[in-house]
């Protein structure tokens, strides 16, 4: 009989957790379970975060957190789901950069540690207890981390340069009001 290996336990522990919270967080913008505000809500969220088309970006971090989370838990395709859910904290994290860095003021703290946790694990694989190593890690080769990896780079910086550029071209709403008259 062989012995619990402690890499790989610690990796299952830590695929787990941030796996699920990864999911519940996309399970409120897919579905509105949590609290959430469904594909409904996160569409108008998005729009008004400057995100366009607004449904297209609502179900793609969905997906992304929702998906990536699932298969970050289950130790499946784990290069594609660490770099999904990456990108999907990555636009996150553009939306919270302008508060600073800390979670308590509105800062981008909680979703950086999320993503750069996906990417450790979608680079430094799932371990012996996992999905990935009973199906002899097909879906996790070398190939793959680099693929999705630099699928997702290209995606995120596509999505928040886009979204970037949306906010510099939106009219100021009181061009005449000064800075004391503004709700």
């Amino acid at each position: 009989m062989t012995a619990l290996n402690r890499r790989d336990l610690g990796l299952l522990v830590l695929r787990f957790g941030t796996g699920a919270v990864l999911a519940a967080h996309g399970t409120q913008k897919l579905l509105g379970w949590f609290g959430g505000g469904g594909i409904e809500g996160t569409t108008q969220a998005m729009e008004a975060m400057g995100f366009s088309p607004g449904r297209e970006s609502a179900i793609a971090a969905g997906l992304g957190e929702a998906g990536g989370g699932a298969l970050l838990a289950l130790g499946l395709a784990t290069p594609a789901a660490g770099a999904a859910a990456a990108g999907a904290m990555a636009g996150a994290v553009s939306v919270h950069a302008p508060a600073g860095f800390f979670a308590q003021g509105g800062g981008y703290e909680y979703p950086a540690f999320l993503g750069f946790t996906a990417a450790a694990i979608g680079i430094a694989g799932a371990g012996r207890y996992s999905l990935d190593h009973a199906t002899g890690h097909v879906l996790d080769r070398p190939w793959v981390v680099a693929t999705a990896f630099i699928g997702s780079a290209l995606a995120a910086a596509a999505v928040v340069g886009r979204r970037v550029q949306t906010q510099s071209v939106q009219p100021d709403p009181w061009p005449e009001a000064d800075a004391d008259e503004q709700p």
